[in-house]
């Protein structure tokens, strides 16, 4: 799997850049089939926003893509909080597309042949005649 980490209005460090690593090396505990993670950092330059720095990941996977963004006041915040939202919505996935609800089985009744009769006024309902 690559973590490729891409920067907007800002440079990107080797500090950030491994450390971004670190936390999103860490989704591939819950899920080995992962292709690739793009990340995604970039600085509002408004002042009068608050949570400046906003970080977008693409996570690669084999039937679709997953993407989450994540907006905080620091840098490390922010890879933090997308991480975690990140691996949520891994677990999430693993879920679903490894337990099926529907696993082949019929719904239908199988058992014995249940017949259902009814009289004039009163239904009556007989299983095993």
């Amino acid at each position: 799997m690559r973590v490729v980490v891409n920067g907007r209005n800002i440079e990107i460090t080797d500090a950030i850049k491994g450390y971004a690593k670190e936390k999103f090396g860490k989704v591939l505990n819950h899920y080995d089939q992962i292709q690739m993670i793009e990340l995604t950092l970039s600085v509002e330059k408004n002042p009068s926003v608050n949570e400046k720095h906003i970080a977008e990941v693409i996570c690669k996977l084999p039937s679709q893509n997953i993407v989450s963004e994540e907006k905080a006041e620091s840098m490390y915040a922010v890879i933090d909080l997308l991480a975690d939202k990140l691996d949520r919505q891994i677990i999430k996935y693993k879920d679903k597309h490894s337990n099926p609800k529907n696993k082949g089985e019929s719904i239908r009744y199988e058992g014995e042949n249940v017949e259902i009769t009814s009289t004039n006024k009163n239904e009556t309902f007989n299983e095993n005649e």
